[in-house]
C-alpha cells in the first residue's frame, strides 16, 4: 500500500483533520537535527503554531467544534510524545506546545462556562423560592449582584 504524504496545506484543503496528529511522522527522520539544532526546531514549532491557528479559525468559523479542535490537538501531543521519547529537545518545543496552555484554556474556558451555568440556575432557583435578599443570593450562588439583578429582571418578564 502506497502512503501519500499530505503537507498541512493538504490536509486542511481536503478537510483530512485526522492526519494532523500523524503528520509529525513526517519530520520523524530530522529529529537529531532538531533536537541540536535551535534554528531548526524553532521553524517546526512555527509550522506547528501555524497549524494551531488553523485549527483555531476552523472552530471559529464554526467548521469544527471545541471537542474536536482539542482531540486533534491531544492526540498530536500523545504521538510527538511517543516517537520523539529520544529527543528532549523536540519533545519539550513541539510536544509541549500541542498538549499545553492550548488546551489547558479550552479545557478551563469550557469548565468556567459551565460553572456559570450552574451558578445561574442556582441563582434562578433562588430567585423564584422569593425568600432571600439579591445579595444573599449572590453570596451564595456565586455570581455578582449585578449578574443577580439581571436576572430577577429577565425573571419579571
Amino acid at each position: 500500500m502506497k502512503v501519500q504524504k499530505y503537507s498541512p496545506d493538504d490536509i486542511f484543503e481536503k478537510r483530512l483533520l485526522m492526519l494532523i496528529p500523524f503528520y509529525i511522522f513526517s519530520h520523524e527522520s530530522s529529529f537529531p537535527e532538531y533536537n541540536s539544532n535551535g534554528q531548526k526546531l524553532e521553524k517546526l514549532k512555527a509550522e506547528y503554531q501555524v497549524i494551531l491557528e488553523r485549527l483555531d479559525g476552523l472552530e471559529q468559523q464554526g467548521v469544527i467544534g471545541a471537542f474536536d479542535k482539542r482531540t486533534i490537538i491531544e492526540l498530536s501531543g500523545d504521538v510527538i510524545k511517543d516517537i520523539a521519547q529520544k529527543y528532549e529537545n523536540v519533545q519539550k518545543g513541539v510536544g509541549d506546545m500541542m498538549s499545553g496552555a492550548l488546551i489547558e484554556t479550552s479545557a478551563r474556558r469550557l469548565k468556567n462556562e459551565a460553572e456559570n451555568e450552574t451558578k445561574k440556575e442556582t441563582a434562578l432557583r433562588m430567585l423564584q423560592d422569593g425568600e432571600l435578599s439579591i445579595d444573599k443570593i449572590a453570596k451564595y450562588s456565586g455570581l455578582r449582584v449585578e449578574d443577580v439583578e439581571q436576572l430577577a429582571g429577565l425573571q419579571i418578564v
